[in-house]
């Protein structure tokens, strides 16, 4: 993993837990992950597209 392939993911894995505490929604979320793809440009960054945020009830 690369220097941006980690920032990324450390990023993103923060930004999962505030979903998950409510302090952000899945639209800010897509808003992030986009913005962080766009700067970081990871190489493995797209594992999480797509997949729910938080389990269904």
């Amino acid at each position: 993993m690369n220097q941006n392939d980690f920032k990324y993911h450390v990023t993103m894995s923060l930004v999962r837990k505030m979903v998950k505490k409510g302090l952000l929604t899945a639209e800010e979320y897509a808003v992030i992950d986009t913005k962080m793809r766009e700067k970081y440009h990871p190489k493995i960054g797209t594992l999480f597209i797509g997949k729910p945020l938080t389990n269904p009830p």
